[in-house]
């Protein structure tokens, strides 16, 4: 399989709040992280704490510039939000040096930009191109998959994510505005195959989370990116999601804070649970993640992905989310020191 220590891995987007994580993971398994991003003064206060890394300042609107940073690079982590603006032209530049791309785009509309735009060229080049491989799309979509085992198909998929808190980074308050001006202030789901976009108001439901959790009021139809990564590769025309309610009332406050360390290793005291069901006749099966801090285990999840397709353990060429590419139960086994997953049914 080939070992992937010392090995480039361009980090785009290196000093932002989900970049750092990155950067510290894939110091801890080996890897030499290229510290990148448009910001030549935050790359270089980084850099600070980093000694010996490289700085490779570049710009979506510069492809020379996107070219020089994946120099010599084995593949690249786009971090850098939004993802409408950064991930076409960062794929662009993965596909003219010949190495696979990663992204942690929470973005509905930039994953599925991704797909429509970068599919059939992705695969004519034998290029992996791997969108929304982070807590949002990846992890929902690795967990869906698994949960489905031998199923082909599968009538529905009920997402309910379990956050103790959401304090929003700047990314994720920029992210949604530049979603919500792309649709028009509307709101997506999908269902019957299809992603609907209405203006009805969100139904508010108890979800029975499984413990220490338990019942919990949450925000139903809550489309995250595994109304994207989901149906790329499954069967299943119902995708549904649910956010605790308390959780969606922090991230939609003007006033809530970013995200506070608590400990040496950057994560906040932020817990999650994210609770699969699928459904085919009458029957029911299930997934459940439990973790700390959604930002951080971003990080794994993107390192993980890059590791397998270095490696050769993957199963398809061309944009592909996490449960299309990678053998989902063995992934998510392999995650054990950050998540912790159960299989039921």
């Amino acid at each position: 399989m080939g070992s992937v220590s010392g090995q480039k891995i361009v980090v785009f987007g290196a000093y932002g709040h989900t970049g750092r994580f990155v950067v510290a993971e894939l110091l801890d398994r080996g890897y030499v992280p290229m510290l990148s991003g448009r910001d030549p003064e935050q790359l270089r206060a980084l850099a600070a704490s980093h000694p010996g890394l490289d700085v490779r300042p570049a710009s979506v609107d510069d492809p020379g510039s996107l070219d020089r940073a994946l120099a010599g690079a084995a593949a690249v982590i786009n971090c850098a939000g939004p993802f409408a603006a950064t991930a076409a032209p960062v794929i662009e530049a993965a596909l003219r040096a010949g190495v696979p791309y990663v992204d942690v785009a929470a973005e509905i509309e930039a994953n599925l930009d991704t797909f429509t735009h970068f599919a059939e060229r992705a695969r004519a080049a034998n290029a992996v191109v791997i969108p929304a491989m982070a807590f949002f799309g990846g992890l929902s979509d690795l967990l869906v998959t698994a949960a489905m085992g031998d199923w082909t198909s599968a009538d529905e998929a009920h997402i309910a994510y379990g956050l103790s808190s959401w304090h929003p980074t700047a990314g994720t308050r920029t992210a949604g505005t530049v979603s919500r001006d792309r649709r028009n202030g509307r709101r997506v789901r999908y269902s019957e195959g299809r992603l609907e976009y209405h203006d009805d108001a969100l139904p508010t439901l108890k979800w029975s989370f499984p413990d220490p959790m338990g019942p919990r009021e949450v925000i139903g139809e809550f489309s995250m990116a595994d109304v994207v990564t989901v149906p790329s590769h499954l069967a299943v025309p119902e995708v549904r999601g649910y956010m605790a309610a308390d959780a969606a009332r922090e991230l939609s406050a003007p006033d809530t804070p970013a995200p506070v360390a608590v400990g040496e290793d950057g994560r906040s005291a932020q817990t999650f649970v994210v609770d699969v069901v699928v459904r085919a006749g009458g029957l029911e099966r299930r997934a459940v993640a439990r973790g700390r801090d959604i930002y951080a285990v971003s990080a794994p999840l993107a390192v993980e992905a890059v590791t397998r397709v270095l490696t050769g353990r993957t199963r398809t060429v061309g944009v592909a989310s996490a449960g299309a590419i990678f053998d989902a139960a063995d992934f998510l086994g392999a995650l054990s020191g950050h998540i912790s997953v159960e299989l039921f049914g």
